[in-house]
């Protein structure tokens, strides 16, 4: 039996199985990762993008690379990989998925229940008014305006309702993951380095509660080890093909 033919048959036979996504299994649908070569964190020195504290004193910084990098997340589509999600939700194989990725691309795929440990890049927050809009609309007005104003209260500290470092996770999505990895039976990462935490300690939740752990990723993971079964390659043919074996 293949490492593919055995995930199948695990997530087959599952009756609460959850999946915990991240950059990776966007990246086949051109979005950067973080860590991986050629990541973003290997041309940008987070701290100074994407801090809390930083963005508070001068939004500018990361603005500026938002100028540059934000169109490719707002222009990437689906990918097979996410489709097969949203198949394996759709045929009662998959409970939820949870992910570390702000791109939106699950719920485009038509994932319906998804938790954002680290919130959504689709809105922008003004932290002085409270008043949202699309980020596509504040996007679309970089070139003129650095950094971009409200359109509500005129205030320049618009932030995406993503989580910058410095900043706590959502405590809701926090504890739906949890219950989640609590009660899953199998655990499948899809894409995810496992080294960011607390979102890498959502699948030791799951496998200290007795649930069996399915890796899929181009590079080894810490959790490797943990594995019943471990993948090393990309999402988006290593899940239509479990999808297939599955459903036939």
């Amino acid at each position: 039996m293949t490492v593919v033919e055995r995930a199948a048959a695990l997530l087959g036979s599952a009756r609460s199985a959850v999946a915990l996504t991240g950059a990776g299994v966007s990246a086949e649908s051109g979005i950067p990762t973080f860590r991986g070569e050629g990541g973003l964190w290997t041309k940008y020195d987070p701290i100074k993008v994407s801090s809390i504290d930083t963005f508070l004193a001068d939004p500018t910084g990361y603005w500026a690379v938002a100028r540059e990098r934000g169109g490719i997340a707002l222009a990437a589509r689906p990918n097979p990989g996410h489709d097969a999600l949203a198949a394996l939700e759709a045929n009662g194989h998959l409970v939820a998925v949870i992910t570390q990725n702000t791109d939106g691309l699950h719920q485009a795929a038509g994932s319906r229940r998804v938790v954002e440990l680290h919130g959504s890049g689709r809105t922008v927050e003004c932290l002085v008014c409270g008043a949202r809009e699309p980020r596509s609309d504040v996007q679309a007005r970089l070139g003129e305006e650095m950094p971009p104003r409200c359109r509500k209260c005129g205030g320049a500290l618009l932030k995406p309702t993503v989580v910058f470092f410095g900043e706590a996770m959502p405590p809701a999505a926090v504890e739906e993951a949890y219950d989640l990895a609590g009660s899953a039976d199998v655990m499948l990462v899809i894409g995810s380095s496992l080294v960011v935490y607390p979102a890498a300690d959502v699948p030791l939740a799951a496998v200290r509660a007795g649930a069996r752990l399915i890796v899929i990723n181009a590079e080894p993971t810490p959790f490797d080890r943990l594995a019943e079964v471990v993948i090393h390659g990309r999402s988006g043919e290593v899940l239509p093909q479990i999808l297939n074996l599955i459903d036939g």
